[in-house]
């Protein structure tokens, strides 16, 4: 069986009257790339600072490693990488400086291949973070989060203002770090296409809560991109199991399902409508199908 490296079980947080995350349950596997998607707001940072031991559940528990991030602060951060949407540097030393400061805290920080990631991230050694530009600072921050080679990377919203250049380079290093070494990554983002290009697990959260959780090829393959056609032109939106979007007038609607399909074959004819073309949704039609319906329930073990 795969191994399971963070396990967070019906995790509840609430800030004043906002409830952050409601009964969260979570399996991460070790070596996978993990996705985790959803609006503003739905909860992605909380989970994560839960991870970091930042915040203590009031409800449930959080085991990273096996450990309680909370009461063992040192043997769970010092196996992880992080890299926030912030990118907060000390701005005052330069590139070099940086890396001597973090390499204090890691005993196993590898100094070559943190001079590997310098060059490849075209980071000069003598220039001061506070000259470094947005993306310069976002290839710094991921460099001392990769080099001391933590068993858990975590990512939030890394790519965030970033340029295409930029955000590529921050996706290779993911793919070259799951892919050459094994590792794990946790990975929040709101761009959709860069979750679906690196991750094979997808989380889904919407409100606090938890709308799907599984591997992301099962999520597409279970959900349905159809165009319906009716005889003659209909006023309002035929009626098909598992429908969770609708888009379309007159003789033609497009629907984003979450059904069997031959369920979804018996419903369109019973409503008087033949389905002229089906496709596999992509992650992002899948996500604004699932946030406009609200989500369903969830679809794996929650």
């Amino acid at each position: 069986m795969t191994e399971t490296i963070v396990e967070i079980r019906n995790v509840s947080k609430r800030f004043w009257r906002r409830t952050a995350l409601d009964h969260v349950t979570l399996k991460i596997r070790r070596g996978a790339v993990h996705g985790l998607v959803g609006e503003n707001g739905a909860g992605k940072t909380t989970l994560i600072r839960h991870l970091l031991g930042l915040f203590k559940p009031q409800t449930g528990s959080v085991s990273v490693f096996g450990l309680d991030p909370v009461s063992d602060p040192p043997g769970v951060l010092s196996r992880i990488g992080y890299l926030s949407e912030n990118r907060e540097l000390p701005e005052w030393i330069r590139v070099a400086e940086l890396m001597a400061y973090i390499q204090a805290f890691f005993p196993q920080w590898d100094e070559a291949f943190a001079a590997e990631l310098c060059d490849t991230f075209e980071l000069a050694r003598d220039q001061k973070i506070k000259t470094l530009s947005r993306g310069q600072r976002a290839r710094a921050g991921l460099l001392i989060a990769l080099a001391h080679r933590p068993e858990l990377l975590i990512l939030d919203e890394p790519s965030s203002g970033l340029d295409p250049i930029v955000r590529r380079d921050i996706l290779t290093a993911i793919i070259r770090t799951v892919a050459e070494e094994g590792r794990t990554v946790l990975f929040s983002s709101h761009l959709l296409d860069e979750v679906e290009r690196v991750a094979g697990d997808v989380t889904m959260l919407h409100q606090g809560r938890i709308v799907f959780d599984d591997e992301l090829n099962r999520i597409l393959d279970t959900h349905h991109l159809l165009t319906l056609r009716f005889a003659q032109a209909v006023a309002a939106r035929p009626q098909l199991p598992g429908a969770l979007a609708w888009s379309g007038e007159g003789i033609e609607w497009t629907c984003v399902c979450n059904c069997q399909f031959e369920q979804l074959q018996q419903a369109a004819e019973n409503a008087g409508a033949a389905i002229v073309e089906r496709r596999r949704p992509n992650l992002e039609q899948v996500f604004l199908a699932r946030a406009q319906g609200r989500g369903a329930e969830p679809e794996r073990g929650q």
